[in-house]
């Protein structure tokens, strides 16, 4: 009314429009103060909604200051700490996966089953032999000193039964360890099955020459000192060098003088410490070569750290690399042997040691896609063994050919000579006396297929014919027949 009024009075005074275009503004205008009446409440709404927001701000701020999780916190607090919590777990996880790279690890089970045909009657452990061997391996890179890269090593070892090995010693046999996979830990009481540490030692590769361009470096340097297996150092064999894998008489896994001779002094469980450097040149890839040099403790005291460099096995040796049959690799090596305390055959009975050197080769070589051959020679150039000469000499074949890549097929043949010295003598190495006169020459021949049944398990059936075991011409041929199962992780 007062609004219709107010137009009037403009009207007639000549400052509003005639009453119709009044009316229309009327209407507008009472549109636009409703609007604005609107705009006023949802003001205030926003300044609650603002102002609860400070205050929610607020307490988010006031929870995050705390480390802990309250019930009357905002949610948002809760999930946001629940976030940061995932976050550091991760870092966490990420720097323990940094601090575990490069770490190598492997885990191996084997177990032997043999039986011997032709043993004398009344041979004490003759019957069917079972046994286990477990081996875990962890490799530690440390933190390289510049160029120079270093790492710790560790072999666990454990395992229970001897085979057939203590009934071919206990006959004077020179290759007295048809079971290469045998161990008993520092040979106690068959119910004992320990953990033992047996390999433990440090190796720094250096890049030479010292100071210069690591990537252009073709020459290296590298040092090992602790206490290890000597044969993953000198004596390798790509074909026989492995006896969860390939043959398993001691005389085609290493050496025969060296192990089945027990030249290298090692203690009851196989090891010894020492200290080996080693110059490797690859300026020309494709065929690099190596010289190798070694001082061991070695013998009762030498091996286990009491006397361990009064009297050292020097072990020094130089090998190459070549491609020959169209460019198949061969591995060649040849080394020598110093010990200054030797233990001749009669040791048993004189206690008396002497100086023994010695001279060995081996070398595998591939001649097809599918074949690989080898050969083993050693010499004990001074002293006295029961065998002083010893030829190992076989080859390897790949399943490739039927149809079976991963398979192998592996045959091996062994002499050993009879050493001038024990020629004469009317006692074996043990001390039991012989009835016999040593002449001959003991030989051993090996079969094994080694058939896989996934990439972590394998079997292999195994053959062995011995003849004039001991050196003995009259000996009967005894032979052997095993089982090896092999699984590794």
């Amino acid at each position: 009314m007062k609004l219709t009024k107010l137009t009037a009075a403009l009207v007639a005074a000549g400052l509003a429009l005639p009453a119709s275009a009044a009316s229309s503004d009327a209407a507008t205008l009472q549109k636009l103060m409703e609007r604005m009446e609107r705009l006023e409440a949802r003001n205030a709404e926003l300044e609650k909604e603002v102002k609860a927001l400070k205050n929610e701000s607020a307490e988010v701020a006031k929870g995050l200051d705390s480390p802990r999780l309250s019930e009357s916190e905002p949610e948002l607090t809760v999930r946001l700490k629940a976030t940061e919590k995932d976050v550091l777990e991760m870092k966490k996880s990420s720097k323990v996966v940094e601090s575990l790279e490069g770490i190598k690890a492997t885990a191996a089970l084997a177990t032997v089953v043999q039986g011997a045909n032709g043993l004398p009657s009344g041979t004490p452990d003759s019957g069917t032999q079972l046994n286990y061997r477990a081996d875990v391996t962890v490799e530690l890179p440390l933190q390289p000193i510049g160029d120079i890269e270093h790492k710790l090593f560790g072999g666990f070892r454990m395992g229970q039964g001897q085979g057939l090995n203590s009934a071919f010693s206990a006959l004077g046999y020179y290759a007295s360890a048809p079971n290469a996979l045998a161990f008993r830990a520092s040979g106690a009481s068959p119910d004992d099955s320990v953990v033992i540490l047996g390999q433990a030692y440090y190796q720094a590769t250096i890049p030479l020459p010292f100071g210069g361009f690591k990537p252009y470096s073709r020459e290296t340097m590298d040092i090992t000192f602790g206490k290890m297996d000597i044969f993953s150092f000198f004596d390798q064999n790509a074909a026989a060098g492995d006896e969860t894998k390939q043959f398993l008489n001691s005389v085609f896994v290493h050496n025969p003088l060296l192990d089945a001779g027990r030249e290298v002094g090692v203690d009851a469980n196989g090891f010894l410490p020492g200290f080996i450097v080693g110059y490797t040149n690859r300026v020309d890839k494709t065929q690099p070569w190596r010289l190798s040099m070694g001082v061991f403790g070695t013998g009762p005291r030498g091996s286990n750290y009491e006397a361990s460099l009064t009297q050292p096995l020097l072990f020094a040796q130089a090998e190459t690399q070549l491609k020959l049959f169209g460019g198949l690799t061969g591995n060649y090596r040849i080394y020598a042997w110093n010990r200054a305390s030797g233990e001749d055959f009669d040791y048993w009975a004189t206690q008396q040691t002497t100086q023994h050197t010695g001279v060995g080769v081996s070398v595998d070589q591939r001649i097809g896609d599918g074949i690989t051959v080898f050969g083993r020679y050693g010499n004990l150039v001074k002293g006295e063994l029961p065998f002083n000469q010893a030829v190992a000499v076989g080859a390897q074949f790949s399943g490739s050919y039927w149809d079976r890549g991963a398979d192998s097929f592996g045959i091996g043949f062994s002499w050993l000579q009879t050493g001038s010295g024990y020629k004469n003598a009317t006692y074996d190495w043990n001390g039991t006396p012989l009835n016999f006169v040593p002449g001959g020459a003991e030989t051993i021949t090996e079969l094994y297929y080694r058939y896989r049944l996934s990439p972590q398990f394998e079997l292999s059936p195994d053959f062995q014919w011995l003849t004039q075991g001991g050196g003995n011409a009259a000996a009967k041929d005894v032979t052997v027949l095993g089982l090896r199962a092999n699984i590794v992780y």
